[in-house]
Order: structure tokens, then sequence, then C-alpha cells
């Protein structure tokens, strides 16, 4: 029997109660579909992500504090209706982080509600949710967001500067001084400097990349051209799905699920600040450019580069960071699973037989779509596996009964 098949037999296992689905699954499905819907950028999907999911673990902490809060003072609501804090702290996060769909939150808030016998119970935990919401949006209304920062292309090689074929200006500059969630600082995890240009390791790495990242490479294998199309897509939005599908096989409880999805999406968060930092701060040129300034003038990647520098690979940082938050959580890396990939090229589905090589795969999605250097991309694993592995140590730890 081959590896594939078995890694898919473990995973029909693994996700057959998906239907089954609590509140907490429930709202991150919503959550995730409104962003995909409204087209969002995958940087503002991270901090919409993360504020909306602590917002729900802090709810459904002051009703029974089984956590440490993201941030103490919420008032205890012992009594309240737990599905009713979820429902309503997710709800008032989202009609302030992605106010287009309000009428959307509005029909799922009313759904809701209606499965809640208990009114005064429920009531509770609409105050207590609607609470943790305000919270959380006003403690990162100041984050640095929203305030953009212009960036000069460089000129010397090694220097970013905008891609082909529609040479976009560099976005998200100012990405990495937004306040984190977890880390102490932006730069705490910013990795060893990017290959000089000119040295041997860098021509050995734009030789790669022209040979199998180009739009019409003839050593890229159909199965790597899936690969780098499955993980196409918003890594906020994939990485939800992983570990919202693996949330609900294992039967977790609403707060089990709530503190789950809450540190994966403050990893994933911080580790898109982190990255843009770093991505900043070492201004280096994508493959796209290197290329084409080595001989080959009319080289483009298989698919579109994004419009900001090389090193690291966030793509690669995000995918690292969840996967060490999901096998710290489940208390081991061997976790097999399966995935079907959303927007751009949705319908793909792969199977895993752990957590890291599904984020090993993701990195390597990036070499071989000609839009990442290898360096970039181990940067970024080993970035994203510290940054993971440090949310988990420093937020949302479990409180023991006395």
């Amino acid at each position: 029997m081959s590896r594939q098949v078995i890694a898919f037999l473990f995973s029909i296992l693994l996700i057959a109660p998906l239907a089954r689905a609590g509140e907490v699954a429930r709202w991150n499905r919503v959550m995730t579909t409104a962003a995909a819907a409204e087209q969002t950028d995958p940087l503002t999907e991270s901090r919409i992500f993360a504020i909306v999911q602590a917002a729900i673990h802090d709810a459904l902490n002051a009703i029974e504090r089984r956590n440490e809060p993201y941030r103490e003072g919420l008032s205890a609501a012992s009594g309240a209706l737990p599905e009713a804090a979820v429902a309503a702290a997710a709800h008032a996060a989202l009609v302030q982080l992605l106010p287009a769909r309000k009428a959307d939150f509005e029909v799922e808030l009313a759904e809701a509600l209606e499965q809640m016998k208990d009114k005064r119970a429920a009531a509770d935990g609409m105050r207590v949710g609607k609470q943790a919401a305000a919270r959380l949006i006003a403690l990162r209304r100041e984050d640095g967001a929203n305030r953009p920062v212009e960036h000069r292309p460089g000129t010397k090689a090694g220097e970013y500067r905008p891609t082909p074929p529609d040479f976009t200006p560099a976005a998200f500059a100012h990405w990495g001084k937004i306040k984190p969630f977890v880390l102490t600082s932006q730069a705490q995890f910013r990795p060893a400097p990017p290959l000089a240009p000119s040295s041997v390791r860098a021509r050995a790495e734009i030789a790669e990349l022209r040979a199998i990242g180009g739009k019409t490479s003839a050593s890229r294998n159909p199965e790597q051209s899936e690969i780098s199309r499955f993980w196409y897509e918003n890594s906020p939005q994939g990485w939800n799905r992983i570990a919202r599908e693996l949330a609900v096989a294992r039967k977790l409880d609403e707060w089990e699920s709530a503190r789950l999805l809450a540190l994966v999406n403050f990893a994933m968060a911080d580790g898109f600040i982190g990255g843009f930092e770093a991505k900043y701060h070492f201004n280096y040129w994508r493959p796209a450019t290197a290329i084409r300034a080595n001989g080959d003038a009319s080289w483009l990647s298989d698919l579109d580069t994004p419009p900001v520098p090389d090193y690291p690979s966030t793509h690669t940082v995000l995918g690292a960071s969840a996967a060490a938050v999901l096998a710290r959580f489940f208390g081991t890396d061997m976790v097999p699973f399966s995935m079907t990939s959303g927007a751009p090229y949705a319908g793909i589905t792969r199977h895993f037989w752990s957590f890291s090589e599904a984020a090993q795969e993701n990195g390597a999605s990036r070499i071989l779509a000609g839009i990442h250097f290898p360096t970039a991309v181990r940067a970024g694993y080993a970035q994203g596996d510290l940054i993971g592995a440090w949310t988990y140590d420093h937020a949302l730890k479990p409180v023991r009964a006395d």
C-alpha cells in the first residue's frame, strides 16, 4: 500500500466528524470565508484573525477560567452561555474589522441565537462576548497597521526592486513596525543576513530558480507544479482550515478549540510582523530580478511574485509557526491529515504525515513557483519555528486547578 493511500485512510478517520463543529469552529469558518470573499490580503487577514480569535478565547475564559487570558481585566461571567459568548465576540469583532460583510455576520448571529433556549444565560454570554471584542479592538486600534510608509526601490545588485510582469511598487513596508501580539519585539527572531549576491551560493541559487521556477520550465514535473499551486492561497486561510478541522476531528471542547485557534493565529500574525521586519531590513532582491540581471532578460516566475522583498519567505514563516504551535498543542508532530486547497487554485487535495512535513512542503512550494530563493525559505522556516514555539510557551497557558 502506497504512502499516499495510507495517509489518505488516516485522514478519512481523522476528519470524518467535521459536520459536528461547535460555535468556535463555526465562527472561524465564517471569519475565513468572509475574508476570502473580500479578497483580503494575507497580512491584513492575519491581524483580523488574531484579534477575533483572541476575543473568542477571552470571552470563554471569563465564563470559566481555564487558561491565562490574552488580556486581563474582563469581568467574570459565571453562568453565561458559552455559545452566546463565542457568537457575540466573533460578531462584534468582525463587523468592525470586515464591515462590508456586516449583513452576513448578522445572519450568522441570528442563526446562532435561535438555537439558544436559555435566554438569560444567552444574554449574559452576549454581554461578555461584546466586552471581549471591544477590548481587543481597542487594544489593537493604534498598533501601527494603518500607518503605511513609502519604499524606494533599490538599484544595486542584491537590492529589491519591483518585479515583472507588472512591476507593482513594494507593499507593506510598514508591517514590520506593527506591535506584535506575543513577541517582545518585531526583530526578536530576525534571521542572519542573506547571501551576498555575487557569492558562489547565490549564483547557484539563481541557476536553480532559473531552471525550476520559470513559467516555461522543462525541469518542473507535474506534482511539483501541483504543490506550488496547492500552497499558493493566503497562508492564514490554509492553516486555519487545518487547525479548525483538526479541532473538530479531535472533538476539542470550545475552550480547547478557542485556545488552539488563538495560538495558531497569534503565531501567524507575529510571523508576518517579524518576517516583514526582516524583509525590509535586508531588502533583498527577488529571483525574477536576479535572473534577469544575470542574462535571461525575459524570465518570469511560474506564479506571480508578490511585490515585497525576498528574504525571508514569510509564506514559509507562517507555515512553520503554525506547525510549531500545532505540534506542541497536540503533543506530537506526527499527526496525519489531509487538506484541500482554496482559491486561487481551489480543489487540490494533498495528504501529510505530520505538521512539519506540511510546513516544509509549504516552503518548498515557493521555490517551485519561482518566487523565493532556497535561502529565503530556509531562513523563513527557522524563524517561523522559533516564533511558533515562543507563542505557545508565552501565551494562553493553561491554569492548573486548585
